[in-house]
């Protein structure tokens, strides 16, 4: 049993770095299918469960210290590689799908909540749900640490997240072939420009690194000092939402322009997760089933509703299924998509994927506490 808080550090830090070298330089087929982020959080999991971790003072005290400086140091970075100008150029078209694809989700979790009869926990576990689906992962930690989710609920939501995930994907690019078919269905005139390469090629050194580092952490203070003469429902959703406005304002500096912030962002968002994992004990998988189903069922209603806003707005196939990729997959697959579609198109992927940093966390919270409000 591990109980200096040094070692357990270590310990997560190691278990994070084995799995992301190991999906980055090895070609292992079950990347595909489980991302390294649920590894993580089930090695660190199985390891709470069989009693690796004790559960003492130190560790706890290193846990929430680690946990509330992170994560408002990781949405800063995430966010200061969007651009909103970029967006603004992608044309009515795209800009309609994108927003028919955030709206379509939210309506769907509301809807499936209600049918569901969620209780508080489960509710608040979706809208962390809906924070993924409408941005990432970081903003799905975001949302559930604002919401206060516990550990197993949160497991079950990441199941979801992966599971689901992985047959939206499959089903949205086995329909590309019916692309002429749909856009005629619906009465759309496809006809895009290519985006251009979005962020600088430059080479990242050790010295901006180290910034990159320090601007985080120094956003993170700065956020919870905040904090503490403004509160908005809680403590952590204060942070969350100051974190989020200052990576805004930076995505309008030079800031944006410092190549890495992704690389950064990413090894503190796994660390985040295995943190998570490592407080997870789950005591029965009863309940996952009911979660997954509750998933496909948010996704179906989702697509019939991005169906009838083609209808609508005469909107073809790339474009709902990219903005709902954007949202539901983000970076990793939506520009997968567009190429499937054309290879000058995988920006448009990029852009409304990059888009969800900032949307997420804001939808996430919005739905999340209509959800729990729907619960009482």
């Amino acid at each position: 049993m591990i109980t200096s808080p040094l070692t357990y550090i270590f310990t997560l830090a190691f278990s994070a770095t084995a799995f992301a070298l190991l999906e980055q330089k090895t070609n292992l087929k079950i990347f595909k299918y489980i991302p390294a982020v649920v590894m993580i959080y089930a090695y660190t999991m199985f390891l709470a469960s069989v009693g690796f971790f004790d559960s003492n003072k130190e560790i706890n005290a290193i846990y929430i210290l680690a946990k509330t400086n992170l994560l408002p140091a990781m949405l800063f970075l995430m966010l200061l590689q969007i651009d909103l100008r970029h967006f603004l150029r992608l044309g009515k078209r795209v800009t309609f799908a994108y927003v028919a694809a955030v709206l379509s989700l939210m309506i769907s979790f509301i809807v499936v909540s209600y049918l569901f009869a969620f209780d508080r926990d489960m509710a608040a576990a979706f809208g962390a749900l809906a924070g993924s689906w409408m941005g990432g992962t970081a903003n799905m930690i975001a949302v559930g640490s604002a919401l206060g989710v516990n550990q197993e609920a949160f497991g079950f939501a990441l199941v979801v997240d992966s599971v689901n995930y992985t047959l939206w994907v499959m089903l949205l690019l086995f329909i590309v072939p019916f692309a002429a078919a749909f856009n005629r269905f619906a009465k759309s005139e496809a006809n895009f420009a290519s985006v251009s390469t979005i962020g600088c090629a430059c080479n990242m050194g050790a010295k901006r690194y180290w910034l990159l580092i320090f601007l985080a952490l120094l956003i993170s203070l700065v956020s919870q000092l905040l904090a503490s003469y403004i509160e908005f429902l809680n403590s952590t959703t204060t942070v969350v939402l100051l974190a989020t406005i200052f990576g805004v304002i930076g995505s309008f500096t030079r800031l944006k322009n410092l190549n890495g912030t992704n690389e950064v962002a990413t090894s503190m968002l796994y660390l985040l997760v295995a943190l998570i994992g490592s407080r997870a004990i789950f005591e029965s998988f009863s309940e996952l089933g009911v979660y997954v189903f509750a998933g496909f069922c948010i996704l179906i209603l989702h697509g019939v509703l991005m169906v009838f806003a083609a209808k609508l707005w005469k909107l073809d196939l790339f474009s709902i299924t990219v903005a709902s990729l954007a949202n539901i997959g983000g970076v990793a697959s939506a520009p997968v998509l567009a190429a499937a579609y054309d290879k000058s198109l995988v920006g448009i992927g990029v852009i409304m994927a990059i888009m969800g940093y900032l949307i997420g966390t804001f939808g996430g919270l919005i739905v999340g506490n209509i959800l729990i409000g729907i619960t009482q």
